[in-house]
């Protein structure tokens, strides 16, 4: 092993280490497993919460934005440790609200793509609805 170092605010361990064949260098990251965490659907039913999803859907409500896929990592973190907080199962509404408002923060557009799917827009008049939302809407609230 080459070295091992405590990142992600001690949540994971980060190891470089080299290949005793080829002395290639390669990174692996270790997170520690913690117990399921239980997302509730809108059906009532109930599946094992994926971190992937998450990512997946505020990656793509935030393509092409200005925001670096570090930042965009950080914000995954902290919404799973914010819902990891809540107890072991938790609400799907419960998810995309937190997610929303810490989209509001960072940016407006990500915010307005990820609404339209989880608030499920039909017509431009939600899109429109949801833009005046936010020119009222103060970031504090």
């Amino acid at each position: 092993m080459v070295d091992s170092r405590v990142i992600e605010e001690g949540r994971s361990i980060r190891r470089r280490r080299e290949c005793l064949s080829c002395h290639q260098r390669y990174t692996t990251f270790e997170r520690i497993e913690e117990g399921p965490l239980w997302v509730e659907k809108r059906s009532g039913e109930r599946e094992v919460f994926e971190r992937s999803k998450l990512l997946g859907g505020i990656s793509a409500a935030l393509k092409n934005r200005p925001i670096s896929e570090e930042s965009i990592e950080t914000l995954v973190n902290e919404l799973e440790d914010s819902l990891r907080l809540r107890g072991s199962v938790v609400k799907s509404s419960e998810i995309g609200a937190l997610v929303l408002t810490r989209l509001r923060e960072l940016d407006k557009v990500g915010y307005l793509r990820f609404a339209s799917v989880h608030k499920y827009f039909e017509e431009a008049e939600d899109f429109e609805r949801e833009v005046a939302e936010l020119r009222v809407r103060r970031p504090e609230e």
